[in-house]
């Protein structure tokens, strides 16, 4: 039984993140047991945790970007909640480790390409940082024999002093 419920899972899965129209893809996950209130968009490719389908809350009014990644387990299960009003933006990611509960706020903006690993707090806006090299690569992680030998091949840059990138406000402006 166990088997043909995995397998059903899986295939409601495919279908949803295949299917056109944004109400058939919310009917899809919620017959796979993602808890999913009213008035939710879920874009095209979405992809909302296989493993542990039930592990999802999708609260009212939720918005969620094409190509979103919404994980609730690595290393074993744990739980992402998606509060009232929020938007994620497309291609982000949100993981849940095991036994950890991952909150995104009511009204919570989440900008494209963001990765979220903890809470975001209600009303906030969430952008993804801008890259910067951080390390210099001796060993290819694509040909390292490990993890740790891949590790072990960086080479770390020194930190630049960055400037304040903060626009000031209005009376800063008028001095």
């Amino acid at each position: 039984m166990r088997k043909l419920k995995k397998c059903l899972n899986w295939l409601l899965h495919r279908l949803a993140r295949s299917v056109p129209g944004a109400s058939l893809r919310v009917l899809l996950h919620r017959w796979r047991g993602v808890q999913i209130g009213s008035n939710v968009f879920i874009g095209d490719e979405a992809y909302l945790e296989n493993n542990y389908p039930e592990c999802i809350q999708i609260g009212d009014n939720v918005q969620i970007g094409i190509r979103t990644i919404i994980m609730a387990h690595l290393r074993g299960p744990g739980r992402v909640v998606i509060e009232n009003d929020a938007y994620i933006g497309p291609n982000c990611v949100i993981a849940a480790a095991h036994g950890r509960t991952i909150k995104i706020g009511a009204g919570a903006v989440i900008g494209a390409l963001s990765a979220i690993t903890t809470d975001v707090p209600p009303r906030a806006l969430i952008r993804s940082a801008p890259h910067e090299q951080v390390a210099a690569v001796r060993q290819p992680l694509a040909t390292a024999g490990s993890y740790q030998e891949f590790l072990r091949g960086l080479a770390p840059l020194a930190r630049k002093a960055t400037e304040n990138c903060v626009h000031r406000n209005a009376a800063d402006q008028s001095e």
